[in-house]
């Protein structure tokens, strides 16, 4: 438990998050700030940042290489200073498969400053099942790879 914030406050601030991301476009990460700590860092399967820039820079590649990108929570857990949603993504990509829309399930553990902003903000999810296994080329390969692997 952070001893700097209270559960109160930690809700509120975690709400305030899944709000965002629920409602995220290109014009709300001028917002971005307003969450994550100046030094906040961001680690996801490809991505591991420090700072509020380094972090909106991942968001607008995302909305330049993805139709719709959408953020849906569907659980959160909050433990005093952490917290812990559960959500999907939701997106159809760019040069891909566009008409096809695609889903990616996830979580992302948050830990919170005692301003309530996220100071640091990992998501977990298995860019093998949920992304590489849907792109053309290498989709064959990792679906064959995961075959050999199970037996």
């Amino acid at each position: 438990m952070n001893p700097g914030i209270s559960q109160d406050a930690a809700r509120a601030a975690v709400d305030r998050v899944c709000t965002f991301y629920e409602g995220l476009n290109p014009q709300s990460l001028a917002d971005i700030g307003a969450l994550y700590a100046p030094q906040a860092r961001f680690k996801d399967p490809f991505n591991e940042v420090h700072g509020v820039p380094a972090i909106t820079r991942i968001f607008e590649h995302m909305f330049d290489n993805l139709h719709e990108p959408r953020f849906v929570v569907t659980r959160r857990l909050v433990d005093g200073g952490q917290a812990f949603l559960v959500w999907e993504f939701r997106f159809r990509f760019k040069r891909f498969h566009p008409d096809a829309p695609q889903v990616i399930h996830g979580g992302s553990h948050l830990v919170l400053a005692p301003d309530g902003r996220v100071c640091d903000h990992r998501d977990y999810w298995d860019a093998a099942e949920e992304l590489y296994e849907k792109l053309p080329a290498i989709g064959a390969l990792m679906r064959w790879l995961r075959r050999r692997v199970n037996g």
